[in-house]
């Protein structure tokens, strides 16, 4: 796990209507994604974990940049994020959260199916466990892993959250089929 200096914790709010929620990010990019049906202290309680020392400030202006392509991609305009992440972990949720990075948009992988892919097939309770602590809610697609007999698991910001985002995905990946079709 890497040691942190202090550093501001710039954080806001992004309040669409459908999908309201906390973000924040360091200097050196987006640091935490979380649901804005779980409390303020939620967010503080992370930083205070992750980032111990550091000063959250509210600043909607720093976080304008994260908060448009996470907008885009709640439109269904966009598939990927392509700004900086800021990802504090240990070695091994590193590599779990990066695998869920290549799980392409539209598709979902299992736990075992992430194991694998990071080489590691006999953690896939430790994948389990890398994965709920992602602090990168849609970013870091942990929305697209299921079980392995393909129903839908715990996810941070709740099933409800993740049936839609799966559906969002969906749709639009259906959509994009058909487009270039046309």
């Amino acid at each position: 796990m890497k040691t942190n200096q202090p550093q501001s914790l710039y954080w806001s709010r992004l309040n669409d209507s459908q999908w309201p929620l906390y973000i924040a990010a360091t200097g050196n990019g987006l640091a935490y994604v979380g649901s804005f049906g779980r409390p303020f202290e939620e967010l503080a309680a992370w930083a205070g974990r992750r980032f111990p020392g550091s000063p959250l400030v509210q600043d909607e202006q720093h976080l304008a940049p994260y908060a448009a392509q996470l907008t885009e991609y709640l439109a269904a305009k966009r598939e990927r994020f392509t700004l900086p992440f800021d990802l504090q972990g240990t070695a091994f949720q590193l590599a779990v959260w990066e695998a869920l990075c290549d799980i392409p948009f539209g598709q979902t992988r299992s736990y075992t199916d992430i194991a694998e892919a990071i080489r590691k097939p006999s953690s896939v309770r430790a994948v389990g466990t890398a994965i709920g602590a992602n602090p990168l809610l849609i970013t870091v697609p942990c929305h697209r892993v299921i079980g392995q007999n393909g129903a839908l698991t715990g996810y941070r910001g709740g099933l409800e959250m993740k049936t839609r985002l799966l559906d969002l995905e969906h749709a639009a990946a259906i959509g994009y089929r058909t487009a270039e079709r046309s």
